[in-house]
């Protein structure tokens, strides 16, 4: 368990000569020609979209027509192909929010309709300190680094070192290289938020199963008027976090929403809502630190019974369970198939070793599965 604060607020931003080598963090990912190594999406003609890592010398097999990857690599990026049967497809590289729903999972991720959310209602900002607990398989420490910038700080905790080398490798492929402003540690967040000297942090973001239990950790390492924004799966979660957090005293009343995202149909004059859409993933919770000794604002509402002592289940730990309150869990089995191979792949595109992952064993088929 690191305490040394100073990095905090000073991240390493790497040489002067790296920074004109590279460019501004995740932008050789994003801009200029496509190149061998970057992962771009292709949408077919029926709108089903494919994500495949460019190899020279790979090629993208359908039943409509071969793509060829050196047909790609060194073209402007937004390509439209059209192959030997007459089949057009679209190419070009994901966006953000594309590569969160199709990039390898072990822990379920935070739907980018709730990151967006977070980071707003969170107001993170760049240069800000912020701590995450629960990185999962990256998908919020993506946002929130785009957020913070590289002269901010993100210290992301994980309990799970398999999910944390998920978490590593995912971030690492999207920005191209290690983000120089985060600070990737396993272990408890209730003992690295202890390790930090208190108001040092000015936003805390709790994607976890049980964050009551590190209500008063949190308001140690807030500064006055910083935001905690929490994410929970279930009503009986987000009730027992708001009456822990008012018996708590030293933050505002918490408020509470949820994010739902529904597409549109666009043809012609069909123009309507989608059949389908993302409705509930999950509650978003903020409130933010009072001053020292301050006590938050009397409430003139009853009190419900759980802040009186009588919260029954609510108060029996084997009834926070991942299983208990309807969380994925996903399989031992699934989660080392996962870490396995993106170590791979990020040992091979990020970091050079080119023995690390590659094409298919036949040296042709590139094709990372459909999204």
């Amino acid at each position: 368990m690191s305490t040394d604060n100073s990095a905090l607020r000073s991240p390493t931003t790497g040489t002067p000569d790296d920074a004109q080598t590279l460019g501004p963090i995740g932008q050789q990912t994003r801009r200029g020609p496509l190149r061998e190594g970057d992962r771009v999406q292709i949408k077919d003609p029926k709108g089903r979209l494919h994500t495949i890592t460019l190899v020279k010398g790979g090629y993208f097999q359908t039943n409509r027509g071969d793509i060829h990857h050196d047909d790609l690599i060194g073209r402007p990026d937004g390509q439209v192909l059209t192959t030997a049967e007459g089949r057009q497809f679209q190419v070009l590289r994901p966006l953000r929010h594309d590569y969160v729903m199709g990039m390898p999972r072990g822990a379920a991720v935070v739907y980018p309709k709730d990151a967006g959310t977070i980071v707003h209602y969170g107001d993170i900002f760049p240069g800000a300190v912020v701590v995450e607990a629960g990185a999962g398989s990256g998908a919020l420490s993506l946002a929130l680094l785009d957020a913070v910038g590289p002269t901010g700080r993100l210290v992301s905790v994980e309990r799970r070192e398999d999910f944390a080398d998920i978490a590593r490798a995912n971030v690492d492929l999207w920005f191209g290289r290690p983000h120089p402003a985060w600070d990737l540690r396993v272990g408890d967040v209730a003992e690295e938020l202890a390790a930090m000297d208190a108001g040092t942090v000015d936003r805390v973001v709790l994607d976890m199963l049980a964050p009551w239990e590190n209500i008063e950790a949190v308001a140690r390492a807030l500064v006055p008027g910083g935001v905690v924004v929490c994410y929970v799966a279930t009503v009986t979660q987000m009730s027992r976090l708001v009456e822990d957090l008012r018996r708590h005293g030293g933050f505002t009343d918490p408020e509470a929403w949820e994010t739902l995202a529904r597409g549109w149909h666009l043809d012609g004059l069909a123009v309507r809502p989608d059949h389908r859409m993302v409705a509930h993933t999950g509650f978003l919770l903020t409130t933010r630190r009072l001053a020292p000794g301050v006590s938050s604002q009397e409430r003139s509402t009853r009190p419900s019974p759980s802040a009186e002592g009588k919260g029954g289940m609510w108060d029996q730990e084997e009834a926070w369970s991942d299983a208990a309150v309807g969380q994925r869990v996903s399989s031992p089995k699934k989660v080392r198939k996962v870490r396995r191979d993106l170590a791979a792949k990020s040992a091979a595109w990020v970091r050079g070793d080119q023995d690390g992952a590659g094409p298919d064993p036949d040296g042709t088929r590139t094709e990372d599965g459909d999204e």
